[in-house]
């Protein structure tokens, strides 16, 4: 065999030894860490939201993405650990559906990228530098809450013409919490309505505010944004229609769960987008480049069935409003 013919078939074996191995290196799975801080049932509607956004650009749970779900289930002492899980699983991208989760996420690590699925304020709660240009390792969705409160008031006034007092149901801890109550303050002014603040910080509380609030004869009641709150939907809506309170709420789930109406920017939609962030970054964007996007999507939800326990009518005007109606 002369010396060309020896090296040419060298070469060709060598070739046909390199391109299966290359081939059959797998492709690497993108593991997405996400955040709640109660229960994933509780959050059945956000969460299959976000995989209903990943399956539209592509991304299917279980074959070429994979997902770790991580709950603290309302307790918030749980976070910083759970948060800190994820890092050490080395995700890509760490996912959270509320600010103080995102807030456990940001001391947990300052290199994995964090896709808030929603927060009232992420500049005032230190997250991102702007939304314009978040900066960090922090980007995602701002949710409005604290401007929306003072609509929430106004929609009770149209609900209850004679309103002169609300309960308004809040935690102080939570992010967000003391912009919201300022938005409600400035609106009850205008309206020349008195507030009640109850401060819920723990499910013992909850009770004790609906007392509250009917010993001083309130006419309706007002759910802020909070945890505690939203670990406890069912519970609070049962309270109001016992009360004979109506009650307005951030959120569509409360009024699924027996709420009278609530009016706020879709959760649901929210945590659809996310997965557009996940997206862009698994791709190659960095958070820091990428703005924070503002609700595109509000809603006004009214539960009929929850307005006749109460002996309440329902006006036609704010009914024609309502982008979903639960009869």
């Amino acid at each position: 065999m002369n010396k060309k013919v020896y090296w040419g078939a060298l070469c060709a074996m060598l070739l046909a030894l390199r391109f299966p191995a290359e081939a059959q290196q797998p492709t690497k799975i993108p593991r997405i860490g996400y955040l709640a801080a109660i229960s994933l049932s509780t959050l059945a509607a956000r969460t299959e939201a976000f995989r209903q956004g990943l399956r539209e650009l592509g991304y299917v749970e279980g074959k070429n993405i994979v997902i770790e779900w991580r709950s603290a289930e309302g307790k918030a002492d749980r976070l910083p650990a759970l948060a800190a899980e994820l890092v050490r699983l080395k995700v890509d991208i760490i996912v959270t559906a509320g600010p103080p989760l995102t807030r456990a996420a940001k001391e947990a690590t300052t290199t994995i990228p964090i896709v808030m699925a929603q927060d009232p304020d992420p500049v005032g709660n230190g997250f991102v530098a702007s939304l314009a240009r978040p900066g960090g390792n922090i980007t995602g969705l701002a949710t409005l809450a604290p401007e929306l409160s003072g609509k929430q008031l106004e929609l009770l006034k149209e609900v209850v013409p004679k309103l002169s007092r609300v309960a308004v149901l809040g935690t102080s801890t939570q992010p967000g919490n003391a912009q919201a109550l300022r938005e409600v303050e400035l609106a009850a002014g205008a309206f020349g309505v008195k507030l009640q603040y109850l401060d819920v910080l723990a499910t013992k509380d909850i009770e004790t505010a609906f007392r509250a609030a009917s010993t001083r004869r309130a006419d309706a009641v007002l759910v802020l944004a909070s945890t505690v709150a939203a670990s406890h939907r069912t519970e609070i809506a049962e309270l109001a229609i016992k009360s004979h309170l109506p009650a307005i709420y951030y959120r569509s789930e409360f009024v699924e769960d027996g709420g009278l109406m609530s009016y706020g920017a879709s959760f649901t939609d929210m945590d659809r987008r996310a997965a557009t962030y996940v997206d862009k970054i698994l791709k190659g964007a960095k958070p820091a480049d990428l703005p924070v996007e503002q609700p595109k999507k509000f809603e006004l939800v009214i539960n009929l069935k929850t307005a006749k326990q109460i002996g309440l009518t329902i006006p036609p005007n704010v009914l024609a409003r309502a982008d979903r109606v639960i009869r």
